[in-house]
């Protein structure tokens, strides 16, 4: 099906128009940011809706902002570049709106709103039938078609619908996939987030058990450091018992004692390499391999994944309500 473009006059703007709607889509809800616009530290921005909605998916034990209890802030990261926005107790109103964005946003809809004239709107136009515009799309060809082509033409035999519907299916087709791929990658995020958490509290554990076993070791060396000074200061001062008597049985209880103190003197002590934590390393090249290696499937298998990744999820969820044990690495 051949067509060609007539009133051309705007086609510019419309395409200018088009590139700045691209630009006011909030990467969360995939829609015109809906004011108030609040600015990230990052420079980029979000609804402040959505803002909170990540806000308080990131930080359950928030206290919302009508509650008599002081919060101490919280933290999320930018769903377009994962930098981590650090908050005060205010939440995402403390952050500061973008005036300039929400200007910019009340012109577009103005402009948008604006009826166009009708000698210098644009349209596809028929090549076929000159005066015939393009306003329905053949389903079984796949092409964009004027009504002329479904009664007469090379498409009177074909299923077709109309040509706004079909926009607005794929149209909506698009965000959706785009909305489950982000929600992917999310998951993805997540997981490696909930791993590394759980490695590095398996970490942190061995090394408080390594500290406290020195600490011991530290309060009985001291301990037998103490009462091995006490038995030399008590010896020197026997050297000075005048009386031969006194000093020959203090003599004899001295030896006694420094001979039970030289059997009780073999403290532990920590094995060579004690403190090492080399141990703990993990090799992720294979799965950075994987993660590089990510493409789009089609099809059954496509389908098939969606419901195991759906499922896996689903046991994940089920999982994390039990009581938590001390993970494996």
């Amino acid at each position: 099906m051949n067509f060609a473009v007539g009133f051309k006059s705007l086609g510019g703007d419309t395409q200018t128009m088009d590139n700045l709607e691209k630009q006011l889509i909030c990467p969360i809800c995939l829609e015109m940011f809906t004011k108030p616009v609040v600015i990230l530290p990052c420079q980029h921005n979000l609804c402040r809706k959505c803002a909170n909605d990540i806000f308080q998916a990131s930080n359950p034990l928030w206290q919302s902002r009508g509650s008599s209890t002081v919060s101490s802030g919280g933290r999320f990261r930018c769903p377009s570049c994962r930098h981590e926005v650090v908050l005060d107790r205010h939440g995402v109103y403390g952050l500061q709106r973008n005036l300039l964005v929400e200007n910019i946003i009340d012109i577009y809809k103005q402009e948008s709103s604006r009826p166009l004239n009708t000698k210098t709107e644009q349209h596809l136009m028929c090549e076929e039938h000159e005066d015939e515009k393009i306003n329905i799309y053949c389903l079984t060809c796949e092409v964009p078609t004027c009504s002329m082509c479904k009664v007469f033409g090379a498409h009177k035999d074909c299923e077709v619908a109309p040509l706004s519907s079909i926009y607005k299916r794929q149209k909506d087709n698009s965000r959706r996939q785009k909305q489950h791929l982000s929600q992917r990658f999310d998951s993805l995020y997540n997981i490696l987030e909930e791993r590394k958490k759980e490695l590095l509290q398996v970490i942190a554990r061995q090394q408080e058990e390594k500290l406290q076993y020195v600490r011991g070791l530290i309060r009985k060396h001291g301990d037998h450091l103490e009462v091995t000074s006490k038995l030399v200061e008590t010896s020197i001062q026997s050297m000075d018992e005048p009386q031969m008597a006194a000093f020959l049985q203090q003599a004899k209880e001295l030896i006694k004692k420094i001979t039970d103190m030289s059997k009780v003197s073999t403290i532990d002590r920590p094995d060579p390499g004690y403190e090492n934590m080399d141990h703990f390393c993990v090799n992720v090249d294979c799965v950075s391999e994987m993660l590089r290696t990510i493409e789009f499937c089609s099809g059954t298998q496509g389908e098939d994944e969606d419901d195991a990744f759906d499922a896996e999820e689903s046991e994940t969820t089920e999982e994390e309500r039990g009581e938590p044990t001390d993970g494996e690495i």
